[in-house]
């Protein structure tokens, strides 16, 4: 190869040479711009809008950045660009997108193209990437020109870009170094700067703190003369791990766990050495307990980064692997990830699903998994305390797991999340609605009282739901607020998912009190066991009174023993659980015992709640007419009466804080003090029991504490009759020479279940005569009816009754 410089010229020459031809190619590009503006300024009035368009309405296309414009900070607009921003050659741009803003200077386009928009982005927020950019458009309503005065001082966080690349420089020529790769840089608060490749460059971005004069509120420039400030040094995997996607995460109606969570992880990470000043133990870890849908991961993260600890995720999937060792090895691999972070800062290593990760030993079989129990033992008994690292665990079947993992020094505490409360779930909506565009009739309190039972994940489900529902209303591109019926609507489809899969759910179309005839004694003494309690718990706090444990209904059949049961729970709004014989009792020993308590224990998490027995005479019976011991009824009446008393309930049942539970007459504070005295007086289950024979019910059943209050169910008298056949008649066309009086008179001993059928059967009857074109049933239908239709009830039935419990 000849050089450039062949021939007999010296070699000085040829060097001179070179740096004539590259000046003169700086001359001419610095005059190419100069046109370029130049002709800018004589186009100026014919590039301005035209009237009638607005900057809003202007769309730039975003095409991929220039090669030659990388780590320049430069802007690429066209002429009329430029003419509606009121920029010059070199302003300052500040481009604001929905994931984060970016610093630009203003720069022609090579080819003067309009309606096109490059920027480099050296100067950005973390949130914002070049990926995200492709075949999207920027309205010119989103660039705004500003000023870029020079900065005395910046504070500013390092970002290296491994382990190995933070021991490259000494900290005595870090800050200059920074000062180098900053210098003629515009930038901004929150903003990081990258850098293009550069051989033997260890820094990967910079992000800006703060920076001074203080006066300062937009951007400022970085000059020889800035003083820089290194605040904090990390590597870029752990600062990825920190910021995340750049959002904040909210989550509402769990402050008490938050700040027990909070505490847990944040004093042992900050102070480390006064925990060893006191003598105290630093937890390694903390097993979280709920729910599924209940907000546990959603927390982790939120309290990471609230104390600015880096999270390292865990899952089950993730960890297992095919061959045998390599499950144990990818769970080694977290381990040491987790641990090379630590040294840099607090790190909290978070295992969701543990239970999967850790279930029981003992089961022959499942050797893979007691190998990957004793290898997660090992590796927690491995790491020393105080040294960073905070083990958070997450659960929703801890009865599931190796209980050498739930000892101290390894899960050192347990927080326990319950099912939302009244108050956390009006809190959950809230956040949930602050996005959305909701009417003025919402009312949140009454969708958190009528919404027992849901965790965050359903409600969420639920705001969804009433928005696609409200959209469909609509019909439109235009924005239509939600309504309260459409929540409503909503939750015709949205169930609890604690519910989904339960024992004893029973979904029923809502019965209100008016569907039920007469019986207006017995309504309102349950109005004042069930109703009253829940919607007015300040005037029974006032009195003194406590609400019944459970209430039995009895009575002859057909007498709406269930309906007034149903009634109760539409108008209370609470959560309904219905327990029969072919639910409950199997043929396997222990079964049916297990799943009573099963039932209560769904029907705690989700108080306000009624627990339905009916039939309870074929569920339990008496235990004076079987053999001590022999009998499944006997062990099921065990379980209800342990349940009863309270005695069944476990710890990982809680819900609220536990002084609420140790004391649930302590004051609340003033200006929730409605709603936490509703959650303290209805946080026990109600027991609702139905029967026709309550004399074949055991004694200790009936007595105050359990079944507290007995409520006859009498058969309809002749003004309860004629009520019942009014709503029975109300979808059928009688005619005007009816009187409904006058077969009430004539339904001595009819239950409602019978006049309800004789009702039917006096249509089909006016079917049967015209050959089914009768539009009326006449008076004589009810007659012929009333010849077949006999009464269900006896005197000698009612006679029983009355002497069971000396009705009067």
């Amino acid at each position: 190869m000849h050089s450039k410089c062949s021939g007999t010229r010296p070699k000085g020459s040829c060097l001179l040479l070179d740096c004539l031809s590259e000046l003169v190619i700086c001359l001419s590009r610095v005059l190419f711009y100069f046109l370029i503006v130049f002709f800018y300024i004589m186009q100026e009035p014919a590039l301005q809008p035209a009237p009638g368009l607005s900057r809003k309405m202007a769309l730039l296309k975003l095409l991929p950045p220039d090669p030659e414009d990388e780590g320049t900070q430069r802007c690429r607009l066209g002429p009329a660009a430029f003419a509606l921003l009121g920029a010059e050659l070199g302003s300052l741009i500040k481009i604001t997108l929905p994931r984060g803003s970016c610093l630009c200077t203003a720069w022609p386009r090579h080819d003067s193209a309009d309606g096109y928009l490059q920027f480099d982005l050296k100067c950005r927020t973390w949130g914002l990437r070049e990926s995200q950019l492709r075949r999207q458009t920027v309205s010119m309503d989103q660039l705004s020109v500003g000023a870029c005065p020079k900065l005395r001082h910046v504070t500013v966080r390092v970002v290296f870009k491994n382990q190995a690349s933070k021991h490259v420089l000494p900290q005595t020529t870090l800050p200059e170094v920074v000062r180098e790769l900053l210098r003629k840089a515009c930038v901004a608060r929150q903003h990081i700067v990258t850098f293009p490749p550069i051989l033997g460059n260890p820094v990967e971005c910079v992000e800006i703190l703060s920076m001074g004069p203080s006066n300062l509120e937009e951007a400022g420039l970085i000059t020889p003369q800035t003083d820089i400030h290194i605040k904090e040094t990390m590597t870029l995997e752990r600062y990825s791990r920190l910021m995340g996607d750049g959002s904040k995460i909210q989550v509402a109606g769990l402050d008490e766990v938050s700040q027990a969570l909070k505490e847990t992880i944040e004093l042992p990470l900050r102070f480390p050495n006064s925990f060893k000043t006191l003598g105290l133990s630093v937890p390694k870890g903390v097993l979280l307990v709920g729910p599924p849908g209940v907000g546990k991961t959603l927390l982790v993260k939120a309290v990471t980064g609230e104390v600015g600890a880096c999270l390292v995720a865990l899952s089950g999937p993730v960890v297992c692997g095919s061959r045998p060792g390599e499950s144990e090895e990818n769970l080694r691999r977290v381990f040491e990830q987790a641990r090379e972070l630590s040294s840099e800062g607090p790190t909290v290593l978070f295992i969701d699903e543990i239970d999967s990760l850790c279930p029981k030993r003992g089961a022959s079989g499942h050797l893979p998994e007691h190998r990957l129990v004793a290898q997660l033992l090992t590796l927690m008994d491995g790491f020393s305390q105080g040294h960073g690292l905070i083990i958070v665990g997450a659960t929703n079947r801890p009865d599931s797991l190796d209980p050498a993992l739930r000892r101290s020094g390894r899960f050192d505490q347990e927080i326990v999340i319950g099912s939302p409360t009244l108050k956390q779930r009006k809190s959950i909506l809230q956040l949930i609605t602050a996005g959305m565009p909701v009417s003025g009739d919402i009312n949140l309190l009454e969708l958190a009282e009528i919404t027992p039972g849901f965790v965050g994940a359903d409600l969420t489900s639920l705001c969804r739901e009433a928005a696609m529902h409200a959209l469909f209303r609509n019909c439109t591109d235009s924005v239509c607020p939600v309504e309260m019926s459409d929540f409503l609507e909503a939750l015709k489809k949205i169930h609890p998912s604690s519910f989904r899969s339960g024992i004893g759910l029973m979904d029923f179309k809502p019965v209100s009190w008016d569907q039920i005839g007469g019986l207006e004694d017995v309504k309102l003494k349950l109005k004042q066991s069930i109703e009253w309690p829940i919607k007015f718990p300040e005037a029974f706090v006032r009195m003194g009174l406590a609400r019944p444990k459970g209430i039995l209904l009895y009575g002859p059949s057909g007498c709406a023993k269930t309906m007034l049961v149903k009634a109760a729970a539409s108008s209370s709004h609470c959560s309904f659980l219905a327990v029969n014989g072919a639910d409950l009792f199997s043929p396997l020993v222990g079964e049916s015992e297990k799943i009573l308590s099963q039932v209560f224990r769904q029907a705690r998490a989700n108080t306000p709640a009624i627990v339905f027995l009916d039939e309870i005479d074929a569920i339990l019976g008496s235990r004076s007419g079987t053999k001590a011991g022999c009998g499944i009824q006997e062990r099921v009446l065990s379980v209800l009466l342990n349940e009863l008393d309270g005695i069944g309930v476990k710890l990982t049942e809680r819900r609220g804080n536990k002084a609420e539970m140790e004391n649930e007459s302590q004051k609340p504070a003033e200006s929730d003090k409605e709603l936490e005295l509703q959650e303290v007086f209805n946080r026990d289950v109600i027991v609702v029991a139905a029967t026709n024979r309550p004399d074949r019910l055991d004694d200790a059943l009936l007595r105050p504490g359990r079944l507290d209050k007995i409520l006859y169910v009498p058969p309809p008298d002749e003004k309860g009759r004629l009520l019942i056949l009014k709503i029975c008649t109300e979808r059928i066309p009688v005619d005007s020479d009816v009187s409904l009086a006058d077969v009430a008179s004539q339904t001595n001993m009819f239950s409602g279940a019978d006049l309800e059928n004789l009702c039917k059967e006096a249509a089909l009857l006016a079917l049967q005569e015209n050959e089914v074109e009768a539009t009326t049933v006449k008076y004589k239908h009810f007659e012929k009816s009333l010849e077949t239709v006999k009464p269900s009830l006896t005197h000698k039935e009612l006679q029983f009754y009355e002497k069971l419990f000396k009705i009067q």
